[in-house]
């Protein structure tokens, strides 16, 4: 069997899942309705709420969820063999993952584009509301502190990506200008931008800017503190739209060059359960992470995504298509060490410095297939994953920012303000960055998101239950993720302990905790709800 057979397996079930699954979702459980009013015009402010056709909107929806996870997880779980792997891809992703993001983005279109949080709030009650934002601003402070440390490693160890990523927030910007304020058709604006996105990349290259680590920290936390801050028709939706054309060339690339390529599959099925990764049940699924399914893509469908989203319609491709692209991107992760010996994995994750530098180092092999030298190949892989890990990062700053503005608003409204909410962010964040310990955080973030993603589909079944509705698509697969990550995170926090690393260890308690008292909530609400029959205003 070759590496490209099974990728191209893998993308079929994913294409079949959009279809027919997708399809199900979307018509007979959440009942799309293409005439309804979204909050993108309904609540539209210039800030927050801006409609956004579904091009750019899906490039906006995949650009934030698409950073270092889908591909740093496959990776690092192939400890485990490649088939555990690329099933957890392909069924998590069509029947977790997808419904996840699919179902919160739809759930918060119909409240008024808020948060998971308010939808706790409205259907399992104002305690269960103060877990959930609790839990969620706890795992997004992780997720900005895991992407600050990655995109400050490859800018010191890449400086080309350096003077890439300065140059993409200045096209971003003008890119936002030009279709914004000055209406350009969004068509010619669209090709004009990609080549310049492509010229940045050559420039990057020509013109590569070094500095320190600690000077890199900085600029990032300065960066993402101004970025979740501006309106999100200057920065935020016009860049994640032009960098999501850099990460289809890079899956273009990939997936071109293993069907000329064609290369063996030579890295073993299966290993064994108990592995330097841990035991496959339950850190398989929390170490894929967001390959399969991630709770940060609940946050940004009910965060930034819903109220940018101009039609119902576009809820389906936005939603589920975005997750189940991230499946691909995850499949082509997965290949990078597929076509690998079981040794030459271990040396290539020694040599390259980790998961990202393998799969940087497998797209310039792949692309070496039909004639891009290897050297450029693996920079341009490095150039995308690193784009992407910036857009992640402020995008998880800005959900910070909500997350913090939803919790203080009812309870003290004067904190509730959005440059305190994102300066007490920064902080937190960048004390855990500036600590480097992404090896320490990368377990806890991993656990975290996946238990994040089994609370928001808690949240969902809840209102799916209100509204009298089937949510047996929602409800199992809850089930299995809360079991999953809080076994997982049950591990992880008795590791720490061990090794007397409070830092990561109280954090790790204090989710736990918070999780558990989520969980009774909404079980007491569902009872609720089965002794007073459904709401259909719910």
């Amino acid at each position: 069997m070759s590496t490209t057979l099974m990728v191209v397996i893998g993308a079929v079930i994913l294409f079949i899942g959009y279809v027919f699954y997708g399809r199900y979702l979307a018509e007979k459980v959440l009942k799309l309705d293409p005439n309804a009013k979204t909050p993108a015009h309904a609540m539209y402010d210039g800030v927050d709420y801006v409609p956004a056709p579904a091009p750019v909107l899906l490039g906006h929806h995949f650009a934030s969820i698409a950073g270092a996870g889908p591909i740093t997880g496959p990776v690092a779980a192939a400890v485990f063999g490649w088939v555990p792997v690329f099933l957890w891809i392909v069924f998590g992703s069509v029947f977790f993952g997808g419904v996840h993001d699919f179902s919160a983005l739809v759930a918060s279109v119909r409240h008024e584009g808020k948060s998971i949080g308010e939808i706790v709030r409205r259907h399992i009650g104002e305690r269960g509301q103060f877990l959930f934002l609790c839990f969620s601003y706890l795992a997004l402070v992780l997720v900005v502190a895991v992407f600050t440390i990655l995109v400050v490693q490859t800018f010191v160890a890449v400086p080309a990506v350096a003077t890439t990523s300065l140059l993409f927030m200045v096209l971003a910007v003008a890119f936002g200008l030009s279709v914004y304020r000055a209406k350009l058709p969004l068509g010619p604006a669209t090709v004009v931008g990609v080549v310049l996105l492509f010229t940045c990349v050559y420039l990057g290259v020509i013109f590569p800017i070094k500095a320190s680590a600690q000077f890199w920290t900085y600029f990032c936390l300065a960066y993402i503190f101004v970025a979740a801050t501006l309106p999100v028709w200057i920065l935020l939706q016009p860049r994640d739209y032009l960098n999501s054309f850099l990460l289809y060339a890079t899956l273009f690339g990939a997936l071109l060059g293993l069907i000329i390529g064609n290369p063996s599959l030579r890295y073993p099925a299966y290993t064994a359960f108990n592995t330097s990764g841990g035991y496959l049940f339950p850190m398989l699924f929390v170490t894929v992470a967001c390959g399969a399914i991630s709770g940060f893509h609940s946050l940004v469908s009910s965060g930034t995504t819903s109220k940018q989203l101009a039609n119902e319609k576009d809820a389906r491709v936005v939603g589920y298509g975005a997750m189940l692209i991230e499946g691909l991107l995850a499949l082509v992760a997965l290949s990078t060490v597929a076509y690998l010996t079981k040794e030459g994995y271990a040396q290539t994750l020694k040599e390259m410095g980790g998961p990202t530098g393998l799969f940087a180092a497998g797209v310039g092999q792949f692309m070496n297939y039909f004639g891009i030298p290897v050297a450029f190949g693996t920079t341009f892989g490095a150039l995308a994953l690193n784009a992407f890990c910036l857009t992640s990062l402020d995008t998880a700053t800005r959900l910070a920012r909500y997350a913090w503005e939803e919790f203080f608003s009812t309870r003290i409204p004067a904190l509730a303000n959005r440059y305190l909410g994102t300066l007490a962010t920064v902080i937190l964040a960048g004390a855990l960055a500036l600590s480097g310990s992404w090896k320490e955080i990368w377990p806890i973030f991993g656990a975290s998101n996946q238990l994040l993603a089994g609370l928001a589909l808690l949240s969902v079944s809840v209102w799916l239950a209100g509204l009298g509705r089937d949510n047996r698509v929602t409800l199992y697969p809850m089930m299995f993720m809360v079991v999953v990550t809080l076994t997982a995170l049950g591990f992880l926090i008795r590791n720490n302990l061990a090794k007397g690393n409070l830092v990561l260890g109280v954090p790790g308690i204090l989710l736990f905790v918070l999780a558990v008292f989520l969980v009774v909530e909404a079980v007491n609400a569902l009872g609720r709800i089965k002794k007073a029959g459904p709401n259909i205003s719910a």
